[in-house]
C-alpha cells in the first residue's frame, strides 16, 4: 500500500514538473503574450474595470505613446519602424477601451466623487481645469482640434501623395536597379535587396494611409464620448443621484475632461509620430518580433521614457508606484539594451583589427594533412560552366539538381552519398568537365550552358542545326542546339535537357556504378548507430562477437555493387546473423541476405504491369557452370574456356536484345551456386542486367518468361 503510494505521488510530481516546465515555455512565447493583450483588451470592452487598475492601464497608454513617439525620433531609417500601423492599431483600440472603461465608471460612481474613475483622471482633470472646468473644456477642444485638424489630416495627406508618387516611381527604380546589374555595378544579391526594399516602402504608403483613419476615427470618439459622459452624468446625477446641479456639472466636468485629456494626450503624441513616420517601409517577421525589437534598439528612446515617466510620477496627484515603477522598467531596459550594444561594437572593432592583422600576417603553410585529404565526389568546371553553379534562383542550377540527386539516391540505396565538392579547373577546356570518385577521373564531358541538348527517342540523328555529339552517359546521338530552337524540337517529338540536367544526369549513373566505393567504415557505423532502438539487441549480438563492422560493410559493398538498395538494414542484419553461423565469406553471405530480400529484389525488377520478365539460363549452360567451378569451400572459382565464354557472352546480349525490342526489361535467372559466376561475366559487358537467383524469386510474384540462353 505504501509502495502504490509513493508511485502516485511520484506520478503527480512529475506531471507536475511537466505542467511547471510547459508553463515555463508558455511564459517566454511573446507571440502569446501580444495575443493574451490583445484579448485583455476586448475583455475590457465587455467588463468592468476597476478604478485601480484603470489607472495602471493609462499609465501603460501614456508610456506608450511617448515611447513610440521617442522611437520615431530617434531611428535612421523609418524602415526600422515599419510595424508603426500595427502599433497604432493596438494603441487605439486600448485608448477607445479605457474610453469605455472610465466611461462606464464615471456614469455608475460620478456621484461618489472625483475620484470616482480613479486617480489619473482625477489629477488630469484638476491639474489642467485648475478649479475652472470652462478652462478645461477649452483645453480639451484645443488638443481634439489640433490633433484632428493639424496633425492627423496631414499625416493622412501627405501619406496618400507619398502612396500616389511612390507607384508612379516605382517602374522608373526597377529599371534603375537593372540597369545597374547589366552594367556590374551591383550583384544580384544587392539587386534583390534593393528590390525588397522598393516593394516595401510601396507598400508601407498604404498602410500609413490607413493607419491615419484610425487616429482620425480615435478622435471623433473621443469628442462623442465627452459630449455623452458630459450630458449623460447630468441627467444621472441630478436625475437619478439627487444631486445638485452645479455640484453634478463640477464632478461630471472634471471627470469627463480629465477622462478626455487622459485619452487625447496619448493620441495627439501617437499622432506626431504617425507624422514623422509618413515614408517608406515593410513589415518582415511576425507583429511581435518586429515590436519588441523595434522598441527596444534604441536605448535613447527608453532612456527619455523612462526620464518623462520619473517626472510624471511626482505631479501633484499623479499615483506615484504606477508612473515611477514603469519609468524604472524603462531606464533598466534602456541601461541593459545600450550596455549589449556597447559590447557588440567593442567586439565588431576587435575582431576587425584581428581580421586586419590576420589579412596582413604572411600566409602560412598549408598543412600536410589537407594535402593528403581524398575528396570522395569531385566535379570539375572549365571556366565557361561557371554560370551552372554562380546563377542566383532558377530550378535547374545544378547545386540545387545534386542536393535532390543525394536525396533520391539516399531514399533509393539506403544511406547518404558523400558530399560532392565543386571546383574550377583552368586546365580544362571552357565547357568540359570531369567528374572523379576518390580523386580517380570516372567520366567527362562536354555541356554548353546556354544550349539544349536535343535527342531523339528512337536514337537517330537530330534533324536540327546544331553542334552533333553524343550524350556522355549513355553514348546516344544527341545535338546542342540553341535556345529559340528549344520549343520546335519539342514539338518534333525530341527529348530536350539543359546543360545542368545532362551534367546530373551523367553523376547520377556515376553514382549508381560506383555505389559500392563510397560507403565508408563511418558511414557503416553511422549507419549502425542511427538504428531504432528495438533493432539495438540485435546490433549488439552481431558486433563483434560474430561479425565486424568491416564484415558488415563488406557485405553491404557486395550488395550495393548490384544496385541493391541497404535501405532494410534490419532484414539485412538479420540475414548476416543467420550467414555467419556456416560462412565467413562477404559474398556467400551477401547472397543469403538477397535470398531474404527477395520480395525487394522483385518488385525492384517487376516490369509496369507488376510482372517479373525473365531470361532462363538452360540447364546445359547451368551444367557447364557448374563444371567449370573448381575450389572448395570460399576459394571456389570459375575455370571456363574462353571459347565457350565467348560463346556465352553471344547468346545473352542476343537475347537481351531481343526482349529489349518486345518492350520487356528482363532479369537473367539462375541456380543459386553458379548466380555469383554468371554475374561476374555479364557485368563486363552488359554492367546494369540483374542477375537473380532461383532462391530470390518471391513465391508471390507473377513470372513472365521472355527467352532463355
Amino acid at each position: 500500500m505504501t509502495d502504490v503510494t509513493a508511485g502516485r505521488a511520484a506520478g503527480a510530481a512529475g506531471a507536475g514538473g511537466m505542467s511547471l516546465g510547459a508553463m515555463a515555455g508558455w511564459l517566454t512565447r511573446p507571440d502569446l503574450w501580444m495575443a493574451v493583450g490583445v484579448l485583455g483588451i476586448l475583455v475590457i470592452l465587455i467588463f468592468p474595470l476597476p478604478a485601480l487598475l484603470l489607472d495602471v492601464m493609462l499609465a501603460v497608454s501614456i508610456i506608450t505613446s511617448v515611447m513610440i513617439l521617442m522611437t520615431g525620433l530617434f531611428i535612421h531609417k523609418p524602415l526600422e519602424f515599419s510595424s508603426f500601423p500595427t502599433i497604432l492599431l493596438i494603441a487605439t483600440m486600448l485608448r477607445l477601451a479605457l474610453n469605455l472603461a472610465s466611461t462606464r465608471l464615471i456614469l455608475s460612481h460620478g456621484h461618489e466623487g472625483t475620484a470616482a474613475a480613479g486617480h489619473v483622471i482625477e489629477a488630469f482633470g484638476n491639474f489642467v481645469m485648475a478649479g475652472n472646468f470652462v478652462i478645461g473644456i477649452i483645453v480639451f477642444a484645443i488638443l481634439v482640434i489640433v490633433n484632428f485638424i493639424v496633425i492627423t489630416k496631414g499625416s493622412g495627406r501627405i501619406a496618400e501623395v507619398a502612396a500616389r508618387f511612390s507607384l508612379d516611381a516605382m517602374p522608373g527604380k526597377q529599371m534603375a536597379i537593372d540597369a545597374d546589374l547589366s552594367a556590374g555595378l551591383i550583384d544580384e544579391k544587392v539587386a534583390k535587396a534593393r528590390r525588397k526594399e522598393l516593394e516595401d516602402e510601396s507598400s508601407f504608403y498604404g498602410a500609413m494611409d490607413g493607419a491615419s483613419k484610425f487616429v482620425k476615427g480615435d478622435a471623433i470618439a473621443g469628442l462623442l464620448i465627452t459630449f455623452i459622459n458630459i450630458i449623460a452624468g447630468l441627467i444621472i446625477g441630478v436625475a437619478q443621484q439627487g444631486m445638485p446641479f452645479g455640484e453634478a456639472a463640477r464632478t461630471y466636468t472634471i471627470l469627463t475632461v480629465g477622462d478626455g485629456l487622459v485619452s487625447q494626450i496619448p493620441a495627439l503624441i501617437i499622432s506626431t509620430a504617425a507624422g514623422l513616420l509618413v515614408s517608406k517601409a515593410g513589415v518582415t517577421g511576425s507583429a511581435d518580433q518586429a515590436m519588441i525589437r523595434q522598441l527596444t534598439g534604441y536605448p535613447k528612446a527608453l532612456g527619455l521614457s523612462a526620464g518623462v515617466m520619473g517626472l510624471m510620477a511626482f505631479l501633484p496627484g499623479i499615483p506615484f508606484i504606477p508612473f515611477f515603477g514603469l519609468a524604472a522598467l524603462a531606464g533598466y531596459t534602456a541601461f541593459a539594451v545600450s550596455r549589449a550594444a556597447n559590447r557588440t561594437a567593442a567586439e565588431e572593432v576587435q575582431q576587425a583589427a584581428t581580421d586586419h592583422a590576420a589579412a596582413n600576417a604572411p600566409p602560412a603553410e598549408e598543412p600536410m594533412a589537407n594535402i593528403l585529404k581524398i575528396d570522395d565526389l569531385k566535379i570539375e568546371l572549365g571556366y565557361g560552366l561557371l554560370p551552372l553553379v554562380q546563377s542566383e534562383g532558377g530550378s535547374d542550377r545544378l547545386t540545387d539538381q545534386i542536393k535532390a540527386l543525394r536525396r533520391q539516391l539516399a531514399t533509393d540505396m539506403g544511406f547518404v552519398m558523400p558530399s560532392v565538392r565543386i571546383l574550377d579547373n583552368v586546365q580544362l577546356q571552357p565547357n568540359q568537365y570531369i567528374i572523379r570518385v576518390k580523386e580517380v577521373e570516372a567520366g567527362q564531358g562536354y555541356v554548353w550552358p546556354a544550349q539544349y541538348m536535343v535527342m531523339d527517342p528512337m536514337g537517330g540523328q537530330v534533324d536540327l542545326p546544331g553542334v552533333h555529339t553524343t550524350e556522355p552517359t549513355f553514348g546516344l546521338p544527341a545535338t546542342w542546339v540553341d535556345a529559340n530552337l528549344k520549343e520546335e524540337a519539342s514539338v518534333r517529338g525530341y527529348t530536350v535537357v539543359d546543360a545542368a540536367t545532362v551534367l546530373s544526369t551523367h553523376l547520377t549513373e556515376i553514382l549508381k556504378a560506383n555505389t559500392s566505393d563510397l560507403l565508408s567504415y563511418a558511414e557503416v557505423q553511422k549507419l549502425l548507430k542511427e538504428m531504432a532502438k528495438d533493432q539495438a539487441d540485435l546490433v549488439k549480438d552481431l558486433v563483434p562477437s560474430q561479425i565486424t563492422i568491416s564484415g558488415i560493410q563488406r557485405v553491404l559493398q557486395v550488395m550495393l555493387a548490384e544496385r541493391v538498395s541497404i535501405r532494410d538494414l534490419p532484414a539485412i542484419l538479420e540475414g548476416i546473423a543467420e550467414a555467419v553461423s556456416f560462412t565467413r565469406s562477404p559474398p556467400q553471405i551477401a547472397e543469403h541476405v538477397r535470398a531474404r530480400l527477395s520480395r525487394q529484389l522483385c518488385a525492384q525488377y517487376a516490369g509496369p504491369d507488376g510482372g517479373l520478365a525473365l531470361i532462363a539460363l538452360s540447364p546445359r549452360w547451368e551444367q557447364a557452370f557448374a563444371d567449370s567451378i573448381i575450389g572448395q569451400g570460399d576459394d571456389r572459382q570459375l575455370a571456363m574456356q574462353p571459347s565457350k565464354l565467348s560463346e556465352f557472352i553471344t547468346l545473352v546480349r542476343d537475347a537481351f536484345e531481343d526482349a529489349a525490342r518486345m518492350g520487356e526489361a528482363p532479369v537473367l535467372l539462375t541456380s543459386p551456386g553458379i548466380r555469383t559466376f554468371v554475374r561476374s561475366i555479364v557485368e563486363r559487358f552488359r554492367s546494369q542486367t540483374p542477375v537473380m537467383s532461383q532462391a530470390e524469386i518471391h513465391p508471390r510474384v507473377r513470372l513472365k518468361t521472355v527467352g532463355s540462353v
